[in-house]
């Protein structure tokens, strides 16, 4: 029964143990699919399943009848020209990071934007190319296609038609290394196992997208200073780089760094007014797109190349160029590249589809995402392009212009195609300088992430650790390897907090029904020789051990040494009765040898471990014995001042069999000390799982089970006849065994209602 007044609420139900509550109410028989009914469903067939099935693997078929032409068309179509034209810019500019040609860059902005306008679920992203992806598709390249003024390339070198150049090596290592991201992502998305982007956390990939912010900074530099310099990849490459820019910074080319501050300062200042007057603004100034064609001009009209011997985008061939076969080589050497490209590909950009998705309230599939995404790199690849995931900015661009659907994607891809196949070569005079300092500009919200790190740490230190030790890892042994180790130090973290949760004992708060940290409240309640103990995790194999270790410590003593010294004394007793040195009368016993002592430190034989572990057996003595009191001839037991002990199981999600076990000889060493002992909270399957494994016994039975601690604290003060404590307020009737508890919260006290009727404890 419950009554609400107010804003109190008075309770009366029995005090349930998990007998007396099946008992009473009767638990549905459920039938829990099997392996072979699980298959079952997955190959049957029907039409409803059919159809299901092809919306799920064509989303296109599914938004595309309901897309509203006349609402939606003009906004995608202004969100495509503009997203498209940023797109044009970034695909030259992150080119430069893969280290290859920038026409390339094109291919890599086009192709996946085909394949995700069909497959993919998001509808806000611009899929296209990843400042962090460019930098480890690089990483292959120049691992893979060394220099060959240092070492022959390492790349199939050869084709029908003859030798392959320098550059074609390059360009087919990178397609071979994003074919193989996505063949990873597609086999991910058809085995459903989207699920494995949770265990990189938001702290991980802040961290690792921070580090690769660095490397990209890094590496841009020998562009922003007009240096030629060898390309270096693996541990500690982003030092080697430096060193060497710095060895040769004498060589500077002055005009190109000139113009990349020039530009960067430009861009950044307009870039910061879009950002602050975006309420105002119907579309964002594209300063980026204004400054190229200005740079682009000016390089044009004054004749850079010659003059000043700047580096500049060069020619760009127009049209496509027809697919290639991918390097067995870069397939079997680099797979771990591939999957990690392929992970944090599908990361990135399904965190930012994930953020668009909440704010416009439609659903995306994380699955179908991976397959997309697979589908869209494994085409660019075959096509001559590099890993496609999709950009921050330019994502946003999308969908501050207005953008409603992946139309306005395909649209920025026609774009793109344009410039491809008619307008490319005006990009020629272009200084890579320039394209460099556009990639800075885009690092902002990136290496701005450091400044959260002061808020990690106030939110959640060991996310904040995480945060720092993935972009140290990164930094100093490359994104690939970074990444790893980031994601092994942040499983790491999941392992510890399981394995070392914190115990708390438990206290009375306020005379009520809630019981909490006994350190963290002023007012609590505890009743005497009652100790009540948390586990807040899972209980299992790696940390059993230091739940009885935490649990002794919490209890002031260890059961099985209690029990051990107790079956030592009663063989002693039994020793001193059988010699005539202990003599039972009528006034007592009275003791005529004081020749033995017990001791803490006294060795136990190991022959007798098992039988020193057995239950007390008193049976057979003329005796009573309180271990409490003292024992005659001087024999020392320690005593213990807790006669019940209430384990707050509400916490624990699961057992395996270890922690069963340990459990069970926990319990075990508690009731053979005469100390009772009872398990609250714990789950249904749980508790089921116990009766399969055999944790009961003659010893340890299921009425040690109860609902709440608050049940199994009255059980307790009915079983041993005790006085209730005064906060409750309790009216208590001997000789029952179901009890009505009625709690009413008024003013913050407890107060005890009126109630005529047998068999009844009022609270």
């Amino acid at each position: 029964m419950i009554e609400t007044v107010g804003n109190q609420y008075v309770v009366a139900r029995p005090i349930y143990s998990e007998n007396s509550f099946n008992d009473q109410h009767r638990k549905l028989d459920r039938y829990h699919k099997k392996f072979l009914d699980h298959l079952r469903v997955c190959f049957s067939c029907s039409s409803e399943k059919a159809k299901k099935i092809a919306y799920t693997f064509l989303p296109i078929a599914s938004w595309l009848p309901m897309y509203r032409f006349k609402e939606w068309l003009v906004s995608d179509i202004v969100s495509g020209i503009s997203t498209g034209l940023v797109a044009v810019l970034q695909g030259l500019s992150f080119a430069l990071l893969v280290d290859i040609s920038p026409g390339y860059g094109l291919y890599a902005a086009f192709f996946p934007v085909i394949a995700y306008f069909f497959l993919g679920t998001s509808k806000h992203i611009s899929v296209g190319p990843f400042p962090v992806l460019s930098l480890m598709v690089g990483a292959v390249v120049s691992r893979m296609v060394p220099n060959p003024n240092t070492n022959p390339g390492t790349v199939d070198n050869s084709t029908a038609n003859g030798t392959l150049s320098y550059e074609e090596q390059k360009v087919i290592a990178a397609a071979s290394i994003t074919m193989l991201a996505g063949i990873f992502q597609l086999a991910m998305g058809l085995l459903q196992i989207g699920f494995i982007v949770v265990y990189l956390s938001e702290s991980l990939i802040s961290g690792f997208t921070t580090a690769a912010a660095i490397h990209v900074f890094i590496s841009q530099l020998k562009f922003i200073f007009g240096l030629t310099i060898p390309s270096f990849s693996g541990p500690l490459a982003s030092f080697y780089t430096l060193e060497s820019i710095f060895g040769k910074i004498t060589n500077t080319n002055v005009c190109d760094l000139v113009s990349s501050i020039v530009i960067a300062v430009i861009v950044f200042a307009v870039k910061e007014i879009n950002d602050r007057f975006k309420a105002k603004l119907p579309v964002p100034i594209p300063i980026e797109v204004i400054m190229t064609v200005v740079a682009t001009g000016i390089s044009y009209a004054c004749n850079f190349e010659k003059r000043f011997g700047v580096d500049i985008v060069g020619h760009i061939e127009r049209g496509y160029q027809a697919p290639i076969t991918p390097s067995s080589k870069v397939f079997t050497e680099c797979i771990a590249d591939g999957f990690s490209i392929g992970i944090v590909g599908f990361a990135v950009a399904y965190s930012v589809a994930k953020v668009y998705s909440i704010k416009h309230d439609y659903v995306i599939d994380g699955n179908q995402e991976l397959i997309a995404f697979g589908v869209s790199n494994i085409f660019c690849g075959g096509f001559r392009g590099f890993a496609a995931a999709t950009s921050l900015s330019r994502s946003a661009v999308q969908e501050s212009t207005g953008g409603k659907s992946q139309i306005a994607g395909l649209i920025s891809a026609l774009i793109v195609m344009i410039v491809t196949l008619a307008i490319g070569f005006l990009i020629a005079p272009l200084q890579k300088s320039v394209l460099s300092a556009l990639v800075l500009v885009n690092l902002k919200g990136m290496l701005m992430q450091f400044t959260q790190v002061p808020i990690l740490w106030r939110k959640d230190r060991v996310d904040c650790i995480v945060w720092v030790v993935t972009c140290i890892a990164a930094i100093l042994l490359g994104l690939d390897l970074g990444l790893a180790a980031g994601v092994g130090f942040e499983l790491l973290t999941v392992v510890f907090r399981a394995q070392f949760p914190k115990f708390t004992l438990l206290a009375n708060v306020g005379g009520h029904n809630i019981y909490k940290n006994r350190k963290d409240f002023a007012e609590i309640y505890e009743t005497e020789g009652v100790k009540i103990f948390r586990c807040p995790a899972p209980v299992f194999f790696a940390n059993i051990d230091l739940f009885r270790s935490k649990l002794v410590a919490a209890v002031g003593f260890n059961p099985l040494r209690i029990l051990r010294k107790r079956n030592k004394a009663l063989r002693k007793i039994r020793k001193l009765l059988k010699n005539g040195e202990m003599q039972l009368t009528p006034k007592g016993v009275i003791c005529t040898s004081y020749d033995y002592q017990a001791s803490d430190d006294e060795e136990i034989d190991n022959n007798q471990i098992e039988e020193l572990d057995q239950p007390t057996n008193t049976a057979d003595l003329p005796i009573n014995i309180d271990w409490n009191s003292d024992l005659p001839n001087n024999i020392i037991v320690p005593k213990i001042d807790v006669h019940s002990l209430i384990l707050d199981f509400t916490s624990v999600s699961f057992m395996d069999l270890s922690g069963t076990k340990g459990i069970k000889s926990i319990v075990k060493e508690f009731i053979r000390i005469e100390v009772d002992i009872y398990i609250v909270g714990l789950d249904n399957d749980i508790l089921e799982k116990l009766q399969r494994s055999g944790f009961f016994d003659e010893e340890v039975t299921t009425d040690i089970f109860f609902l709440t601690i608050h049940d199994a604290m009255l059980h307790i003060l009915m079983k041993r006849e005790m006085a209730c404590p005064p906060q409750y307020n309790s009216i208590k009737e001997k000789g029952t065994h179901m009890y009505d508890s009625v709690a009413e919260f008024q003013n913050g006290n407890l107060r005890n209602r009126e109630h005529t009727g047998p068999a009844e404890t009022r609270f």
